[in-house]
């Protein structure tokens, strides 16, 4: 079944996308006018970017698979696209465009909302009556994985719940292709923040190690609770598994008298001589790829939700207000970020 484009008002693309159905065929109709251009690599790693349509010209970046570019031209078996801030040719036969790429394009974007009131209600279903599941706070960015009826669906604690569009900022993102010169950039300041995790973490342990010199039953004591060959890391772990129990707060920082999941990691790392802010988390540190790469104390962030990485599959937390500070599965939801902060 091929692929119908409407035109409706002045000129506005629609297209009909066929959808398998038991009985019979269902078009689903999508605004078309955001990816009518679109090319979308579609390929095992990535495809390079070059000068010309040729193998043998320069390469000025890399398109990485279901990263996107904007249809400029064809030539001979080359696309030539702008993507990022790169424009230069790929072979046609590692991209879709058209309806190909139009069938996909909802499934390569990633729709975010950003909280701009002070906290916002999260609610079980798309209307105001429904039952409160639990709130967020200004600055919270969460994924969206569907609109209805003037809520935006996301993600709560491994439950589906539903925010207000009128209260949020949305922006949609693609992955965009990398030129040359800034795949070296991230290198190096991924290698950067590798080396000055390292310098801090050495710094914070000899810190550690010259307080307990000089107080000589501190240092029995800490030698008897903790592991002397223990990462900086689990030493993070260790620490925060002293407060499980306690109670969650909403916008709270005490590990006392309640937090909730980045006043607790905030609060967890102040003890370490790590200022992390209240919000914006995820870009501290540096990324790690997956959790099987993560390490205790690493940082897992979730939608609308950050915690501490305990080693072997597990989380401690501030959860929710039913659970506290607790430990968890660290698979109880979606991961869509680890950082490394030492």
């Amino acid at each position: 079944m091929g692929l119908t484009v409407f035109t409706a008002g002045q000129g506005n693309a629609y297209a009909a996308v066929p959808i398998s159905s038991a009985d019979q065929p269902i078009v689903e109709v999508i605004d078309n006018r955001q990816y009518s251009d679109l090319v979308i690599a579609q390929v095992d790693d990535y495809i390079n970017v070059r000068k010309e349509p040729s193998k043998n010209s320069e390469v000025l970046g890399k398109l990485y698979n279901n990263s996107v570019g904007h249809f400029l031209e064809e030539t001979d078996g080359w696309v030539k696209i702008k993507s990022g801030t790169v424009t230069g040719y790929v072979k046609s036969e590692y991209v879709v465009r058209g309806t190909d790429a139009l069938k996909i394009a909802r499934d390569v974007e990633t729709t975010y909302a950003t909280i701009n009131t002070g906290s916002l209600r999260v609610r079980e279903k798309p209307t105001t009556e429904s039952s409160i599941l639990g709130t967020f706070s200004r600055g919270d960015e969460l994924v969206v994985t569907d609109k209805e009826d003037g809520f935006a669906k996301v993600a709560y604690h491994n439950k589906t719940g539903y925010i207000s569009l009128e209260y949020v900022d949305l922006h949609t993102e693609f992955v965009e292709a990398e030129s040359i010169e800034e795949e070296r950039a991230r290198k190096a300041a991924e290698e950067k923040a590798r080396k000055e995790a390292e310098e801090r973490a050495l710094a914070a342990i000899k810190a550690q190690e010259e307080k307990a010199a000089r107080d000589a039953a501190a240092r029995e004591a800490a030698a008897a609770a903790v592991n002397t060959d223990s990462s900086l890391g689990q030493q993070v772990v260790d620490y925060a598994l002293q407060f499980v129990g306690n109670p969650y707060v909403h916008g709270g920082t005490s590990l006392t008298n309640g937090a909730d999941c980045s006043g607790f990691v905030q609060s967890i790392y102040a003890h370490f001589d790590v200022k992390l802010p209240r919000t914006g988390q995820r870009s501290s540190g540096y990324a790690i790829d997956s959790l099987d790469q993560a390490l205790p104390g690493d940082l897992l962030f979730y939608s609308g939700h950050v915690a501490i990485y305990m080693g072997d599959g597990r989380i401690v937390h501030a959860a929710t207000p039913k659970d506290g500070i607790c430990i968890g599965s660290a698979t109880f939801t979606k991961i869509i970020a680890i950082r490394r902060i030492f």
